[in-house]
């Protein structure tokens, strides 16, 4: 208890003393994670909408791959984004490991098959007859799927939060393809399990208070906005 305390205590003094470095750690932190949930929502969203509506050969495995990427282990996620931007990989002339860019496509590839799958089982609970309803009105491609996105907001907004937790929380592939460097690629998350290493629990357990209150907050705003689209 005593130790919860005194993490409580160095978490407040970092946050009121204007810690320098804790700052750009968390500014980072909230950059790359929010990047990577952004161009998972506007990659998954659409393919979420099509592999639930659309009917082709195929779509079963695909949806069953996609399925199996929302457990893809963080580490795994690491390893291929290492081996793609290595120095001898097919990215690696691009000089993108061990920096910010190398963290937001390593959560990408964990946050994508989420907001993907979630989207696509929203779009398969939609009543067939509500769709012949729309298309006998004369409505256009466009706004029939406006429509139905309209339909499972809730849902969307849903598979979006689920996709930032991931994210927020990852650890292992910042870890790997980040390289954990102080001023670059040093997030919260990485941060705190450099901390426990060296048996810094006070200052680790200051960071996890402030990676808490970030995903809280973030959290609680996309949930509000949820249930607030609900009352409407």
């Amino acid at each position: 208890m005593e130790l919860l305390l005194e993490g409580l205590k160095k978490a407040f003094e970092m946050i009121l003393t204007g810690n320098q470095e804790i700052l750009e750690i968390t500014l980072l932190t909230l950059r790359v994670s929010i990047t990577a949930v952004l161009i998972s929502t506007l990659i998954g969203i659409p393919a979420g909408m099509f592999l639930g509506l659309a009917r082709f050969t195929g779509r079963k495995l695909l949806l069953a791959i996609i399925n199996i990427g929302m457990g893809l282990p963080p580490v795994v996620a690491g390893l291929w984004i290492t081996l793609f931007l290595w120095r001898s990989g097919p990215l690696g002339d691009l000089a993108l490991l061990y920096s910010p860019t190398a963290i937001i496509m390593a959560q990408i590839l964990v946050s994508l098959p989420i907001v993907t799958a979630l989207t696509s089982t929203a779009f398969q609970q939609i009543n067939p007859k509500l769709i012949l309803q729309v298309k006998a009105l004369g409505a256009t491609k466009f706004q029939l799927y406006w429509i139905l996105m309209k339909e499972v907001k809730l849902a969307i907004l849903a598979a979006i939060i689920a996709g930032f937790g991931r994210v927020i929380a990852e650890v292992g592939a910042a870890m790997m393809v980040g390289g954990n460097l102080s001023g670059e690629t040093r997030i919260l998350t990485t941060s705190i399990v450099m901390e426990v290493s060296k048996g810094n629990f006070d200052i680790a357990l200051a960071l996890s208070f402030i990676l808490m209150t970030l995903a809280f907050i973030i959290t609680f705003s996309l949930t509000y906005l949820q249930q607030r689209k609900r009352s409407l």
